[in-house]
């Protein structure tokens, strides 16, 4: 029987460059399956919800795992295939993981969806790039000074495009604290203002109290001083005694034992 390539492979009788060439095949489809095993519920949620991922899901091209140059048609083909994979009727056993990372999927390709928010982080994007280029000749520019040559370690496409990767987050964490700055600002802002608002309501009640009992007591007030006018005219002749040259000091007793 004749023998497959494989198993001449396995016996050594061929050539080492086709050996090499299996290995490599070989090692490729080891990363396919490795990549396509990260694709498992669990581990999509646990991908979803790690330590970090409020700032790692900022970045609606991270959640989909997606790049950014790709279209909106095959977007949306890997947000349905995520959606399906985290949904919480397909993992029962962690209903409330689940639909935190469903949701978070979801935010993803709205943002996406809208040509507005999805242009707001291509531009985010293109600016990483800018910024990683700069760095990138500042770093040759650093290195050609000390003496070691202009090659970097960024020349690397893989190592070049994990450098933008990271710049983007940080871009996407700076716009988010940012944001949230501002937020905080505004509701202090409004804070101060519905306060202010309610102690000039405050002013103004006790200031309508104070002219409505002014106003009920304004009769008595009058009432009181006709009264004590009323008094000090009557006529009437006093009841205290009066004796001739003024003042009479009382008699003096004299002291018995």
């Amino acid at each position: 029987m004749a023998t497959t390539n494989l198993d001449s492979m396995v016996n050594g009788n061929v050539p080492v460059e086709k050996e090499t060439a299996f290995n490599n095949f070989y090692s490729e489809v080891k990363e396919i399956e490795k990549r396509d095993s990260v694709l498992t519920p669990k581990q999509q949620i646990d991908r979803l919800l790690r330590p970090g991922s409020t700032y790692f899901n900022l970045n609606p091209f991270e959640v989909l795992q997606v790049d950014p140059d790709v279209t909106l048609e095959d977007a949306k083909k890997k947000y349905r295939r995520l959606s399906i994979l985290v949904h919480p009727d397909k993992n029962q056993d962690d209903p409330e993981r689940a639909q935190q990372a469903f949701e978070i999927v979801n935010k993803a390709w709205k943002t996406l969806e809208n040509d507005d928010s999805r242009k707001k982080c291509m531009d985010v994007i293109e600016e990483a790039r800018g910024r990683t280029d700069l760095m990138i000749e500042e770093k040759r520019k650093r290195q050609k000074k000390e003496g070691k040559g202009s090659a970097v370690e960024e020349d690397d496409p893989a190592k070049y495009k994990h450098a933008v990767y990271v710049m983007t987050m940080k871009l996407f964490a700076d716009m988010e604290r940012k944001r949230r700055d501002l937020e905080i600002r505004d509701a202090e802002e409004r804070k101060r203002k519905r306060e202010a608002e309610i102690e000039e309501e405050e002013a103004a009640k006790l200031d309508k109290e104070w002219q409505k009992n002014f106003e009920e007591s304004r009769q008595n007030r009058v009432d009181s001083w006709k009264a004590f006018q009323a008094g000090g005219t009557s006529g009437k002749p006093s009841k205290m005694k009066k004796f001739k040259g003024g003042f009479k000091p009382p008699k003096h007793k004299a002291e018995t034992r």
